[in-house]
């Protein structure tokens, strides 16, 4: 299944001699790292060179269990990409303990950059000094590696803290190598600028921005945020980049799962302009012969100021759709139809 286009081709070594003991008409297998190990993006002034989709672990320890959480970390993997984002607080730890178990068993830590939202879990909650060294310290040994590449300070957890006291801990993690860089989610704009200003005294910088944001979900990226966004060259990197799996388009009646917590998240999209949406998603897919998921994935790398979006997958092959959407380049017709169709 090509991912990336022609240039795929370069990208892949072939062994043209086949094994001994194989049929010479057996298939000549593939060697070498996936097509998409060459395909990577400097992640704003973070640093960090990334694929241009994370694979988030949201689901691992909650909807999905070890070993399907690990067969699809296998197969983000070996399609080339090299970021895995996850929370102190996502299953009260359990999706740390399930990354940290395969980065371990496959021997990938350094080949991969991990990304942790701290904030939000219950016996470490919020910003403050001593409970974010501490969520920091439970991250680590979760994880099972001495650092994360970038920490996402969640403002969401905590609206007391003094930004001053927490980016003065935050400078204490960057120095002691226990974090490379930081990035935010749920700071307002106001708070963005306060934050550059601190830098400019000698505080830490946050270089990443998270926030919720996909085709459906466009006020919360607002015009503020983008103003600031861009000024300060921060790396936009959004979450819920398919809405709960809605824009996947798997999910078009109310009927199934109706009352679980997934389920109620993919019926409050189920209205005219969801399904006006699915079928605009629909209508570029069969063009372009890729799935819906590929099509959102592509619709939020084709916005300005987004570096990556942070995709959850339940199966492996849902892995192969996301990483489609990487090769894809939508015309600013086809732009503008989806845009028309989520209005």
């Amino acid at each position: 299944m090509p991912f990336f286009g022609a240039g795929a081709d370069a990208a892949t070594r072939i062994d043209a001699v086949p094994p001994r003991g194989h049929h010479p008409s057996a298939p000549i297998p593939v060697q070498g790292p996936g097509v998409g190990a060459g395909v990577r993006h400097r992640l704003g002034e973070s640093g960090l060179e990334i694929f241009p989709l994370i694979l988030g672990g949201s689901e691992f320890g909650w909807n999905v269990d070890l070993e399907s959480s690990h067969g699809i970390l296998d197969a983000y993997a070996e399609l080339g990409g090299n970021v895995v984002h996850t929370a102190d607080s996502f299953s009260g730890g359990r999706s740390e303990h399930i990354i940290g178990q395969w980065l371990h068993s496959r021997g990938m830590r350094e080949d991969m950059v991990l990304a942790v939202r701290i904030g939000g879990h219950p016996d470490n909650p919020g910003l403050g000094p001593v409970d974010l060294v501490r969520a920091v310290e439970s991250s680590l040994g979760r994880l099972r590696t001495d650092r994360v590449d970038l920490i996402y300070l969640d403002a969401t957890a905590d609206s007391v803290t003094a930004l001053e006291d927490t980016l003065a801990t935050a400078e204490w993690l960057v120095e002691t190598g226990k974090a490379r860089t930081l990035g935010a989610i749920g700071y307002t704009a106001t708070q963005l600028i306060e934050a550059r200003i601190l830098a400019s005294a000698g505080f830490p910088r946050l270089t990443v921005l998270d926030v919720p944001f996909n085709i459906l979900r466009r006020h919360e990226f607002d015009e503020d945020l983008r103003l600031i966004a861009g000024a300060q060259q921060l790396a936009v990197t959004p979450s819920h980049a398919l809405e709960h799996g809605f824009l996947a388009g798997r999910h078009r009646t109310r009927s199934k799962g109706a009352l679980s917590v997934r389920g109620a998240q993919l019926a409050a999209s189920l209205n005219r302009r969801g399904t006006r949406t699915l079928r605009a998603l629909d209508a570029v897919g069969a063009e372009l012969g890729v799935p819906d998921a590929a099509v959102a994935v592509a619709w939020l790398l084709a916005q300005k100021l987004v570096s990556a979006p942070i995709v959850n997958a339940y199966a492996p092959q849902h892995v192969e759709e996301l990483v489609q959407g990487v090769g894809v380049r939508l015309s600013r017709a086809q732009l503008a139809e989806i845009a028309r169709a989520a209005d």
